[in-house]
C-alpha cells in the first residue's frame, strides 16, 4: 500500500529549519495545515496554508489550550489505512487523512531553567496538544510520518522529494525518537513539579527519570573490547580546541580534573596532575610554571599520559614547560595564543577549555550497579575552613601547617580511598591512593615522596577517613610529619590523640569523612 503524503499539519515553537522543509512539501503538492505563530512564518514566504481551525470546523479557545485536541485531528493521524471499519468511520465523520506530522514542544525545559522562573510561567509551558499529537501520529507510523526533531527535515524533505513519500524504516526511527522525546518531557515536568510542589521535603527524588540523548558514540569503553558513548550536555561545559576525540577515559579522568580544580577556583595560580581520575601532583605558586614543577615534582613517573588542569589561563611558559612530557588532556579556563601555538604541535593532545563548572548544574551522582538497578547520591561538595576545625592536641598547628591542612585537605577529598596525602602549604609531596589499609597508603605516600627525592620533614598529613588505630599516625610521623589532620571519630581517637602528643604532632578533626570509591 502507497503512503503518499497529502496532508501535512505543522506546528512548532522552534521555527529553525521548517521552511525549506514546508517549501519542498508545498512543491510536492502537499496540503499544508498549521496554527498560530508556524501559520504566519510559513505565509510570510508565500506558501498556502489552511488553519486548523478551518480544516476542524471548531475555534482555538482557552487562550490557546484546546487548538489541536479534536477528532479531525487525532482521527485524522490514527485511523488505520486500508481497515474497512476505520475508512468507514473517518467517511462518516467527515475525518480527512493527516499524512505528515511535524511538532517540536513547548520550551518547558529551558523555561524552568531561567532564574527567577515563576510556578505560573512553568505550568504555562507544559505542552498537551503537541505531545498528544507526536504520540498518536508515533502510533501509526505504518502510515504516518512524524518529525519532532529538526535534525530529521532533511530526510524527510528528500524522500518525499523523490518519491513523495517516506520508507517505513525512516518512520519507525522517527516514531522511536518521538517517543523518547515525550518521555524526556515528561520526565523534565515530573522533575520539577515534583520539587516546586514538595519543597520542604527531602532532596532524594521519589523516581530516578534518566531520559537524556546521546551526544556520541566513543570508540570504545575502558578497554578495547567494550562499546561505549556519551549521553548528556557534556559539550556545554567542556570546549574542545585541538586533539583527536577523546576516549571514555579521558571523560572519566576530565570530570574528575574539573571537579579537583573547582576546589581552587579562587586560589592563586594552582596546577593539579591526574592520572586514572586520582590526583598524583598539585602545586600552588605565584605563577602557573612555577605551580607545575610543585606539581609535577610530587610524582615524576605518573604525569605521563595523564590530565592536567588549571585554575587560571593558561600561558606560554607553563605551556612550554607541559609540552616536555606525553600528556593526555589539558584542561583551563583558557588559554592564551602562546600556549596554543606551542601545545597545538602536539596532533594527539587534547586541549579543552572549561566553559563552565559542570558541578552546579550537576550536584548529585548517578551510578549503575547493575540489574536495573541505580545508586543517587549528593555529590560531595563540603567544604572546610579554618573555622570548622577542631583542634584536638596539646599543640595547635603553627601558620604553615594550618595552611598545608587546609591545601591538603581539598586534595585528599578527591583521592580514591583509603588515602592518604602529604602536604605542604602549597604542593603535595606524596600521594597514597586505593589502598585496602591505611598504613598501606601511608606507606606508598611516603615511597613516592622518597622516589622523587622529597623530604616530608614539617609535613601535614592528611586522611580521608579517621585513623582507626595509632599505628597509620606514628608511621605518619616516624615519615617526617608535624601535624596531622583527619574526620576523627573512631573508637580510638583518644588512643590515636595520644600517639600525636607524645610525638609532639598537631592535629584537627574535621568532623567529615571524605571516602571515595
Amino acid at each position: 500500500m502507497t503512503h503518499r503524503i497529502q496532508r501535512a499539519l505543522l506546528s512548532v515553537s522552534d521555527k529553525a529549519g521548517l521552511l525549506p522543509l514546508a517549501q519542498t512539501l508545498a512543491a510536492a503538492g502537499v496540503e499544508l495545515i498549521s496554527t498560530g505563530g508556524t501559520t504566519k512564518a510559513l505565509r510570510g514566504v508565500g506558501l498556502r496554508v489552511t488553519d486548523l481551525s478551518a480544516h476542524t470546523g471548531f475555534p482555538e479557545m482557552l487562550d490557546g489550550r484546546v487548538k489541536t485536541l479534536h477528532p479531525k485531528v487525532h482521527g485524522g493521524l490514527l485511523f488505520i489505512r486500508g481497515k474497512a471499519e476505520h475508512e468507514a468511520a473517518v467517511r462518516e465523520h467527515g475525518i480527512a487523512p493527516i499524512d505528515l506530522v511535524v511538532v517540536n514542544l513547548y520550551p518547558f525545559e529551558q523555561t524552568v531553567a531561567r532564574p527567577g522562573v515563576t510556578l505560573e510561567e512553568a505550568i504555562e509551558h507544559i505542552d498537551i496538544g503537541g505531545p498528544s499529537m507526536l504520540r498518536s501520529a508515533a502510533k501509526n507510523h505504518e502510515s504516518v510520518t512524524v518529525v519532532v526533531d529538526p535534525a530529521d527535515y532533511a530526510e524527510v524533505a528528500a524522500q518525499v522529494k523523490t518519491t513523495g513519500e517516506t520508507t517505513l524504516a525512516l518512520r519507525r526511527t522517527l516514531a522511536a525518537k518521538v517517543f523518547a522525546r515525550t518521555a524526556a518531557y515528561d520526565a523534565a515536568i515530573a522533575s520539577h513539579l515534583e520539587k516546586a510542589f514538595q519543597p520542604a521535603a527531602s532532596e532524594i527524588p521519589t523516581a530516578l527519570r534518566l531520559s537524556v540523548p546521546k551526544a556520541q558514540n566513543l570508540r570504545y569503553g575502558e578497554n578495547p573490547h567494550q562499546q561505549a558513548a556519551l549521553y548528556g550536555c557534556f559539550r556545554d561545559y567542556f570546549h574542545q580546541l585541538h586533539g583527536k576525540e577523546l576516549s571514555y577515559n579521558n571523560i572519566l579522568d576530565l570530570t574528575a580534573a574539573a571537579q579537583l580544580i573547582a576546589e581552587f577556583r579562587d586560589d592563586p595560580p594552582t596546577l593539579a596532575i591526574l592520572k586514572h581520575t586520582n590526583p598524583c601532583g598539585v602545586g600552588q605558586a605565584a605563577d602557573l610554571r612555577a605551580a607545575w614543577e610543585k606539581a609535577f615534582a610530587t610524582d615524576r613517573q605518573a604525569p605521563f599520559g595523564g590530565i592536567i588542569a588549571v585554575n587560571q589561563p593558561l600561558d606560554g611558559a607553563c605551556a612550554e614547560a607541559i609540552a616536555e612530557i606525553f600528556s593526555e588532556v589539558i584542561l583551563a579556563p583558557k588559554f592564551t595564543a602562546e600556549a596554543l601555538a606551542i601545545l597545538q604541535k602536539k596532533k594527539n593532545l587534547r586541549l579543552m577549555k572549561l566553559v563552565k563548572c559542570p558541578l552546579a548544574a550537576a550536584p548529585w551522582d548517578v551510578r549503575s550497579v547493575g540489574a536495573d538497578s541505580w545508586l543517587w547520591q549528593q555529590r560531595d561538595l563540603k567544604a572546610t575552613a579554618e573555622k570548622d576545625l577542631k583542634l584536638v592536641t596539646k599543640r595547635p598547628p603553627g601558620e604553615a601547617e594550618l595552611r598545608a591542612m587546609l591545601f591538603g585537605w581539598r586534595v585528599v577529598k578527591h583521592v580514591k580511598s583509603n588515602a592518604i596525602v602529604y602536604a605542604a602549604a602549597d604542593r603535595t609531596l606524596g600521594i597514597g591512593a586505593g589502598q585496602m589499609s591505611r598504613v598501606d597508603a601511608s606507606r606508598i605516600a611516603v615511597w613516592k615522596a622518597g622516589e622523587a627525592g622529597l623530604s616530608l620533614k614539617g609535613s601535614v598529613v592528611c586522611s580521608d577517613a579517621f585513623f582507626p588505630f595509632a599505628d597509620g599516625l606514628i608511621a605518619a610521623a616516624e615519615a617526617g610529619a608535624t601535624a596531622a589532620i583527619q574526620p576523627g571519630g573512631s573508637v580510638q581517637d583518644e588512643k590515636v590523640i595520644a600517639a600525636a602528643d607524645a610525638r609532639g604532632l598537631a592535629m584537627a578533626f574535621t568532623g567529615t569523612r571524605h571516602f571515595r570509591h
